[in-house]
């Protein structure tokens, strides 16, 4: 790429208030070309609400934008975008019936000739290099369709640097990514760094964000309460400007000692992975980790279990009873639930209400004659709210104006309405804050303690080594290996992700 004009932004007295909440009060903010900032918050601290004004999406109440000396009450989404602002969205907004290459221009197709004909050819010769910088392994002609989660991610970032933006907003950039991909995307975010190229750097991982801003700008409950210097960006820091107080550690040990497998896999293969079956147990009472690289066939195999994959062999027991799972259904007549990775496609409805959302698994339990009991419904999403602690001023509010944190909770509240023997954790924590992890790591404690087997897959290494009991790894749909606590490192967990024998300590 090459350097860009440089850039001056700032933000002063920026306020925004909707009828009744007050999401920004009185915020200021600079950004100049060639620095990373770290923009931090518990969700609802305000940053999706600072990102919007920048973006154009909604004006702020009072305040001014003031960019390379020019003065703005507001932006629209154009002036945005002639400023150079480009946004890699945590929500992520591709197409799914077109190729790499068709999402990075599209609305900006290159065309040839008389007759304006569009150029893909050009195009994808364009796309390349971006594909190579982002370090995605696909190709511009691939479907996104056939692309991963985290592929769909890279694609997002090659899209905003396609844009020749001055300022790059990335919004949890790395929550599908793993440690190789993240240090690439960090290697990324160096080389627009040199390019002059601002970044604004949102993220939970705090780790990451220690790494590489020059500075972190901390928001809670619209205020921003301070600003750190790079020599200042420390986890405890952070933690302690972003929520007010000490976080314990991550690691709470189990109650009582898992001996009772209350979930066992045999041989089970899947589509994905045909001839790769992959064997192992789940005890009572236990957080099983389930680590690996993308595409190792965790989530195929989560979904195979919890009978929305097809399976073409193998075996599934619960408390040592052979089950019969073909369908969602079946799994959950079995006491087999699965919270998915992507909640807002998979685990909720996002325009229902939370009380629908929380009693939807279990319609029946809540219908006489035909007849569905909104009054119990009710009664029991309002019980859930109160012992999860979920955010929301009422039940029969949608799910959709709560924050990321919240929504996991109500996926959560509607198996735990019912009586679960395993929960199975597909990336529990993406895109959510260090405060509500906390509060997630906890229920799910609090579940094994219960008895109840839990199975956490997660692409964080913090997350799968902070949390686990008992860590699996997988690779290629098998498993490669399993790691007891006394074991449990990031060297190891990789050496097994790639296929390699552990030597004996």
């Amino acid at each position: 790429m090459s350097a860009v004009h440089g850039l001056d932004l700032r933000l002063e007295g920026v306020t925004k208030v909707y009828p009744g909440v007050v999401a920004l009060n009185d915020v200021s903010l600079q950004i100049k070309a060639g620095e990373v900032v770290g923009l931090l918050g518990e969700n609802g601290a305000g940053k999706s609400t600072l990102m919007k004004i920048l973006g154009g999406l909604i004006a702020p109440t009072s305040g001014k934008i003031i960019l390379d000396g020019q003065e703005y009450d507001a932006f629209d989404v154009k002036q945005s975008q002639q400023a150079g602002i480009a946004f890699v969205h945590q929500e992520l907004n591709v197409f799914d019936n077109m190729d790499v290459t068709a999402n990075i221009f599209l609305g900006r197709e290159k065309v040839r000739g008389p007759f304006r004909l569009t150029d893909h050819r050009a195009m994808q010769d364009l796309a390349k290099p971006l594909l190579d910088l982002v370090g995605a392994r696909f190709k511009p002609d691939t479907p996104v369709s056939s692309l991963s989660l985290a592929e769909r991610q890279l694609l997002e970032i090659a899209k905003a640097l396609s844009m020749n933006a001055r300022l790059v907003i990335m919004d949890e950039p790395t929550s599908s990514l793993t440690l190789s991909e993240t240090n690439m995307l960090l290697k990324v975010i160096a080389d627009l760094k040199a390019q002059g190229i601002a970044v604004v750097y949102i993220s939970h991982r705090l780790s990451e964000v220690e790494e590489c801003v020059d500075r972190a700008v901390v928001l809670r409950d619209g205020h921003k309460v301070g600003a750190l210097e790079r020599d200042e960006v420390t986890h405890d820091a952070m933690i302690r400007m972003m929520i007010g107080r000490e976080l314990k550690a991550l690691y709470t040990p189990p109650a009582v000692a898992a001996t009772r497998p209350v979930l066992e896999v045999k041989d089970l293969s899947t589509k994905g992975k045909p001839d790769r079956p992959a064997s192992f147990e789940l005890k009572a009472g236990e957080i099983l980790g389930v680590a690996g690289l993308i595409g190792a066939g965790r989530t195929e195999l989560a979904e195979v279990i919890f009978g929305v994959g097809e399976k073409l062999g193998g075996k599934v027991l619960i408390d040592g009873l052979e089950v019969k799972v073909n369908s969602p259904a079946d799994a959950i007549a079995a006491g087999l639930y699965l919270v998915p990775e992507d909640r807002k496609r998979a685990g909720l409805i996002l325009e229902f209400p939370t009380l629908e959302n929380v009693t939807m698994a279990n319609l029946p339990a809540f219908t006489s004659r035909g007849l569905v009991s909104r009054e119990r419904q009710i009664e029991v999403a309002e019980a859930q709210r109160v012992a999860l602690s979920i955010k929301t001023q009422d039940v029969r509010r949608a799910a959709n104006e709560m924050s990321g944190g919240n929504q996991q909770k109500v996926v959560l509240a509607k198996w735990l309405s019912m009586n679960p023997k395993v929960i199975i954790f597909d990336e529990p924590t993406r895109g959510i804050d260090v405060g509500a992890k906390a509060e997630i790591y906890g229920l799910m404690r609090s579940l094994a303690d219960r008895g109840v087997g839990v199975m956490m897959i997660s692409s964080d290494m913090e997350e799968v080594i902070g949390v686990s009991d008992r860590i699996v790894v997988m690779k290629d749909g098998v498993i490669t290996g399993e790691l007891p606590r006394l074991k449990f490192s990031e060297s190891n967990v990789l050496n097994l992700a790639v296929g390699k024998v552990l030597e004996e300590a």
